[in-house]
């Protein structure tokens, strides 16, 4: 009868946990090692089962029984302004980092599509040019926090930097849109290679940008 209790109690508690997880980690699409000779593999080791792993977590528990439980993590960025801190600072650092492992690849050399080359050619005059606009926005961020690619409302490209896990998807940012390629500048996501070298971490990130996916995201962007 115990034996049978416990089985019960067990299988309601598997159940709930599986509930409560609404938000979970993508696994990687590559190796922690995939990308050495820009980020070496324990960083990416650390940096996607740990941190990234405690934003998912805390995120979880931070929505749990309320009305964010049922949102999407773009509805929840949406009105961050509303919620509690806990929700701001993790709903951010999930959605920022399960961006972050996708627009990276292993697969050196890939560039963006022709309609993305033409809009980054028409702001800002060239790849290198964005580039360059990219890294100073990173660079330039005092403390923690990330630098953007995104798409504002009228379909148009900007460079921005926010603090923390903000992201242009919240409404307590200066500049709105949908982000399609984001760059960590926290120290968890260089330091180890790097040291305080966060210009070289900059630089050397961009030999693994997926175009590919960035592009992807691009041409999404264009029809919300």
């Amino acid at each position: 009868m115990n034996f049978i209790k416990t089985a019960i109690f067990t299988a309601a508690l598997f159940s709930a946990q599986v509930t409560f997880a609404q938000f979970k980690q993508t696994p990687l699409p590559y190796a922690y090692n995939a990308l050495e000779g820009s980020i070496d593999g324990k960083t990416m080791d650390i940096h996607y089962n740990k941190h990234a792993a405690a934003y998912t977590a805390n995120l979880n528990k931070a929505i749990d029984g309320t009305p964010a439980a049922k949102e999407s993590i773009e509805e929840i960025l949406g009105t961050i302004s509303k919620m509690p801190v806990a929700v701001r600072n993790n709903g951010g650092g999930h959605y920022n980092h399960e961006l972050f492992w996708t627009i990276l690849t292993p697969n050196k050399g890939t560039t963006p599509s022709p309609k993305l080359s033409k809009a980054i050619n028409e702001t800002f005059g060239s790849v290198d040019a964005l580039k360059e606009k990219i890294n100073a926005a990173g660079a330039s961020r005092f403390g923690s926090g990330w630098a953007w690619l995104a798409v504002d409302k009228d379909g148009k490209l900007f460079v921005s930097s926010t603090a923390n896990q903000d992201n242009p998807l919240m409404d307590v940012v200066t500049e709105n849109g949908v982000p399609i390629l984001g760059l960590d500048v926290w120290e968890h996501a260089y330091y180890l290679k790097y040291q305080n070298k966060r210009a070289d971490y900059l630089t050397n990130i961009w030999e693994i940008i997926n175009w590919d996916e960035v592009s992807k995201r691009y041409e999404k962007a264009l029809k919300k």
